[in-house]
């Protein structure tokens, strides 16, 4: 997958939708008194999450789907506690070290 280009945008009816979800997560994480940090890790797990569904649990696929190296994929996996063989269809199992 290539990189969005700096004037990517979604089309009109999916950006209201997407920006009025996101404006009320946010509005929700904020009055939580979550940080910055904690938002960003809440939201990079559920963005690693869904590409390893998608990709069922192949770290090589979604590192490519997420624009990352696979080897920085394992390591954020590790980090945060995620186990990518959940999302694995067949019988194969990922080690992570």
């Amino acid at each position: 997958m290539k990189p969005l280009s700096p004037d990517y945008r979604l089309p009109d009816d999916a950006t209201e939708d997407l920006n009025g979800q996101l404006d009320r997560l946010v509005s929700q994480l904020a009055s939580q008194g979550v940080t910055l940090a904690q938002a960003r890790e809440i939201f990079e797990r559920q963005f690693i999450l869904a590409s390893l569904r998608l990709n069922h649990g192949n770290i090589t696929n979604s590192a490519n789907h997420l624009g990352l190296h696979r080897n920085t994929l394992r390591n954020k996996v590790a980090t945060l506690q995620i186990q990518a063989t959940d999302y694995r269809g067949s019988g194969k199992r990922i080690q992570s070290r």
